[in-house]
């Protein structure tokens, strides 16, 4: 017997789960289709459709399976190198912990029930207070991660286009920076808790997010200001610090490309000094990096809400409307990828306490690694 069916009496079930994905009818609405506690909490706009095949389902469930693995376990490896190796607690490296730990806490609050939801059919089971829970989740901590670029991007900014002339960041600003990080997050996610917005159950039932169909004037301010000062506002800050790192960095090197061409040099860099170049602008390029693959992650869920507030509503199938949230999540996977692929100081201190991991690193003799980090970091 399906394990959605209730006990049997006489060779006939006396009930069974409407959501048994087994037992999808043909021309099954979405309506007929969820339990009665599930449908009082979807919107009307979703129980015209059909169900997905359970193909679909079982298909989401798996690729929750493999981005949750790869995701908890690069952010925790990226959390545990931080932490072990004093030499990679820089002031700015408390940004880039503070990065995985927001990826980190997005999938583990998240994927868990998604793939529940997902082998039982594509429905919602844990109730209406455990969906907007859910929800404020994965704002709080999607917030969290864009924000952290805006300081991530600003450090990198005030390393290589100040230079000199611009303060070191230190242990207490960059603590500072992360209690606003959260401050910031906590404000615009609280909102949809106490009136301000709100949060519901997707159109394939089995996660939660914003309330982008409710067209009541709060929700509907809500989200544009979300987008402005949650989206919008933070890439033209990315934006700006990045445009001025290239425009300097090429600025520079053409300069001592002049002046090296008039002296009759190869180069006017010291080996030490070529070498902390080097990893300020491979730093930038990371952060850079980390920004791109966001804004390609989140910005097709931006435009699902903008449509569900000011566009036509009836282009939002389930389907339409859930790949987004569901490639959204890719985001917590990109960041320990990217730093194990290219920070060659993380690669070195993984490589001697993960042998496992087979990552091609050399590490220079007598531990040199820890001095050459601080040279290059502070």
């Amino acid at each position: 017997m399906n394990f959605t069916e209730s006990i049997v009496m006489g060779g006939e079930p006396v009930a069974q789960a409407l959501y048994n994905p087994v037992r999808i009818q043909d021309g099954q609405t979405m309506k007929e289709y969820a339990p009665p506690d599930v449908l009082s909490f979807l919107h009307e706009h979703w129980w015209k459709y059909e169900p997905l095949n359970p193909l679909f389902y079982y298909g989401f469930a798996l690729w929750y399976i493999v981005t949750g693995f790869i995701s908890v376990f690069g952010n925790v490896l990226v959390l545990y190198i931080f932490l072990k190796h004093a030499p990679l607690r820089t002031p700015s490296n408390i940004l880039v912990m503070n990065l995985a730990l927001s990826d980190l806490c997005i999938m583990g609050t998240l994927f868990p029930e998604c793939v529940i939801n997902f082998f039982c059919g594509g429905v919602w089971q844990f109730g209406e207070y455990a969906c907007i829970i859910h929800a404020f989740c994965g704002a709080l901590f999607g917030y969290g991660q864009i924000t952290t670029l805006i300081f991530v991007s600003w450090d990198r900014y005030n390393v290589i286009v100040r230079g000199f002339a611009g303060k070191p960041l230190t242990f207490m600003k960059a603590m500072i920076f992360v209690v606003i990080i959260w401050l910031y997050a906590t404000f615009w996610s609280i909102g949809p808790l106490v009136g301000f917005g709100g949060y519901a159950l997707d159109g394939i039932m089995a996660s939660c997010s914003f309330d982008y169909l409710n067209l009541e004037p709060a929700n509907v301010t809500y989200i544009w200001t979300c987008f402005a000062f949650c989206y919008v506002l933070p890439l033209a800050l990315i934006v700006f610090c990045y445009y001025f790192i290239v425009k300097a960095v090429w600025a520079h090197e053409k300069a001592l490309k002049d002046q090296a061409k008039k002296m009759n040099v190869a180069s006017l860099r010291s080996n030490e000094d070529a070498a902390k170049q080097s990893a300020e602008i491979r730093i930038a390029k990371v952060a850079m990096i980390n920004v791109t693959l966001w804004v390609i992650a989140w910005t097709p869920f931006a435009v699902i809400c903008l449509i569900g507030i000011a566009g036509d509503q009836s282009v939002l199938t389930p389907l339409v409307s859930t790949l987004p949230i569901l490639f959204s999540k890719t985001s917590c996977v990109y960041n320990p990828l990217i730093y194990a692929i290219s920070h060659p100081k993380f690669r070195q201190f993984a490589k001697k306490d993960l042998p496992w991991l087979c990552i091609n690193e050399q590490i220079k003799d007598n531990q040199s690694t820890a001095s050459d980090v601080t040279k290059v970091e502070t």
